[in-house]
């Protein structure tokens, strides 16, 4: 409390208001392999569209069914976390080389007509692929005048480095004679063709142009030439070009045609700008989903101050990108100017091309910029390993990196998810390494199944007995949940029947639970346990199927196809054995509901007095809660003890409250049973 010395009137503020927040217990987290997106990293995803940006759509040739469970439960839920796992060196990202080159130019020099002779032009742009890009050759009228003048005129008339221009006009740095008419289009398919006249009938030649070649040295003075441009790296992965790579790896980035004949995966595409600049746009399946102006040229457009050259502070969602020498990252300098030669970009003994034919040295290159063209990505690989124990380990993960790999990143505080899956895997490590997870953190259920063509009822439950060779150890855990039998699916993206993990749509109907109802309610049944999407049950069960899957010690939820109902989940046991109130999923999560509660209320009294003042508040706190939670059926009673009974003189030495929240959680009614009775005409019923 402050202190008051003085008279006056003093005023202070202590906040009393603390309750209990509310919790989201739907958020699943999802574990497995996909074609593209982030790796070993815990992404949320809200909605189909954002899961098929980022990590592609499903296929059937990926280990699991990762893709395809995050598809159903984003029809339930908006909120799911999808951990992409990847083998140690199995990823590898798509690439491709975008060319490097120069485009044609021609000197025009003053000593060949002198600056107080008129200079007239006539020219012609052709693309690297021939095309000539005017109807007819532009005729350009340069007065004669001082160097300055002249100068300034041919700027005027020829065009400079506006990105519309298809030539340009330019000048070496402080100089302003002996400049140079370049064309837009870079590559030794590119061409200029200029002539010089010195009246404006274009009737009568000047000597007055130079052809430069790729050392960037001008030849002799000649009335009219077509100048070639040139091509670094023309024989292939040697020498300069812009190494474009996905950010993460994946067949998912790999270009090509689907099989209905649209275009599928990512490609990089250049489009000649006038002057240094050009336009980098990256496809996404065969559109453009983004676009830099960039350059070789350090004027604010340099490409590696444009887009990320790694997979931090990303500019492009799709790509990374560095220049790159016989495909080695190198560390470039920016080129001063458009007319400055390639050399000074910190590269040697670059092999390039003058009009097809095969130059030794590149370095001397001027006019530099990037080759227009489609550059399709490809050789990248998902990073799924080809061994399964490999396989396994990725999901699994590692929890001592940093950051924790495959599944062990489920164990963040940051990221509440309640229920989680390893979709499409019955792998035996896998399930036993998520169960374990679930149980040391108690944050989350995991929901598994038997391999699709286990066999019959009996086999499912030797399966789940550890009596399998698939499986030889039982599953025993309040926190994991097991469905049977695999359901089939229709696949929108493939367009075929599927099998699909029935683990998926147990999980599936109890994110549906939570929506129509609360997450304390049985996830099964004909009101909240019918699946609407399934068309087939991989083994129809009966009666008596049933009845050996959910008793004597057998914990599997059957997946039933009744004839009239529909394909419906008739069963809602977790996979403990002990007979228990957590032998249920309701209850077990109302339990992970309740420590997240508990903990999420009462954090802010960490360090506050050990004292009834604050037992009493924890109690204040807590009580609300637990009654809101009665009056919505999810307990029948409760009592919240925190006083000098649970807070003993030994517990409070070692800085240790104890407060003890006792519930009755409400069962669900799984077995109706109605005694009939017949009486005698006669009996008295009370009526």
């Amino acid at each position: 409390m402050p202190s008051f010395l003085s008279p006056g009137v003093y005023s202070f503020e202590t906040d009393n208001s603390n309750y209990s927040p509310t919790l989201n217990g739907s958020i699943v987290g999802i574990v497995g392999f996909a074609k593209k997106g982030p790796t070993n990293e815990i992404t949320l995803i809200t909605s189909a569209e954002n899961l098929i940006l980022n990590f592609g759509e499903p296929d059937e040739a990926i280990y699991g069914q990762g893709i395809e469970a995050a598809l159903e439960l984003l029809e339930v839920t908006n909120q799911i976390y999808f951990i992409r796992a990847v083998g140690e060196t199995a990823a590898v990202d798509a690439s491709a080389i975008v060319k490097v080159g120069g485009c044609p130019a021609m000197q025009f020099d003053a000593s060949g007509f002198g600056v107080t002779t008129d200079l007239y032009l006539k020219v012609q742009v052709y693309d690297n692929a021939g095309v000539s890009q005017f109807a007819s050759p532009r005729s350009y009228a340069c007065p004669s005048g001082t160097a300055d003048t002249q100068a300034q005129a041919i700027r005027s008339v020829v065009g400079g480095a506006l990105d519309s221009d298809q030539v340009g006009v330019f000048y070496p740095d402080g100089t302003t004679t002996n400049g140079y008419i370049v064309g837009t289009y870079a590559g030794s398919g590119a061409t200029l063709d200029v002539s010089a006249f010195s009246d404006s009938g274009y009737s009568s030649d000047l000597s007055a142009l130079k052809l430069v070649d790729i050392t960037g040295a001008a030849g002799s003075l000649i009335t009219a030439g077509v100048a070639s441009g040139t091509e670094v790296n023309s024989t292939g992965a040697s020498g300069l070009g812009y190494l474009s790579e996905s950010i993460y790896p994946g067949t998912g980035y790999n270009a090509g045609i689907k099989s209905d004949g649209s275009t599928k995966g990512n490609s990089v595409e250049v489009v000649a700008l006038g002057g240094q600049n050009v336009l980098l746009q990256v496809n996404d399946n065969g559109f453009v989903t983004e676009s830099f102006k960039v350059s070789l040229v350090g004027s604010g457009i340099f490409v590696e101050d444009v887009i990320n050259t790694g997979a931090t502070n990303l500019v492009s969602q799709i790509i990374k990108g560095n220049l790159a020498k016989n495909l080695s990252d190198i560390s470039a300098t920016k080129l001063l100017g458009f007319t400055t030669t390639l050399g000074s970009i910190g590269t040697t003994s670059l092999l390039g091309s003058l009009g097809g034919a095969a130059v030794a040295d590149a370095d001397g290159l001027r006019f530099v910029k990037f080759i227009e063209g489609t550059y399709n990505l490809a050789a990248g690989t998902d990073g799924v390993p080809a061994l399964q124990a490999d396989k396994a380990a990725a999901l699994i993960g590692n929890a001592a990196s940093e950051p924790k790999t495959g599944m062990q990143a489920l164990d963040d505080p940051v990221v509440d998810v309640s229920l989680v899956v390893v979709p499409g895997v019955t792998d035996q490590s896998v399930q036993n390494a998520l169960i374990t997870l679930s149980e040391a953190t108690q944050d989350f259920l995991a929901v598994v199944a038997p391999p699709y063509g286990v066999g019959n009822a009996q086999d499912a439950i030797d399966w789940s007995n550890g009596q399998k060779t698939s499986r030889t150890a039982s599953i025993t855990s309040s926190y994991a949940a097991i469905f049977w039998p695999w359901v089939k699916v229709f696949s929108t993206f493939d367009g075929v029947d599927r099998w699909y993990d029935p683990s998926i749509y147990g999980l599936r109907q109890m994110v549906y639970t939570d929506s129509v109802a609360e997450q304390w309610f049985a996830p099964a049944g004909f009101r909240r346990g019918r699946l609407t999407k399934p068309t087939a049950t991989e083994v129809r069960l009966n009666l008596g199927d049933r009845d050996a899957l959910y008793s004597g010690g057998n914990v599997i939820n059957p997946v039933v196809n009744f004839i009239q109902n529909g394909i419906t989940i008739f069963g809602q046991r977790t996979a403990q054995r002990l007979p228990s109130a957590t032998d249920r999923i309701n209850v077990r999560r109302l339990m992970i509901h309740l420590q997240k509660l508990v903990k999420a209320s009462t954090l802010a009294y960490v360090f506050e007095p050990n004292d009834p003042i604050l037992w009493g508040q924890i109690q204040d706190v807590l009580n609300p809660a637990l009654q809101d939670i009665k009056m919505r059926r999810g307990i029948r009673e409760f009592r919240v003890v925190c006083d000098e009974t649970t807070n003993t003189p030994v517990r409070q030495d070692r800085n240790e409250l104890w407060c003890r929240v006792e519930v009755k959680p409400t069962k669900a009614a799984e077995m109706l049973v109605f005694e009939l009775n017949l009486t005698a005409q006669g009996a008295d019923l009370g009526a």
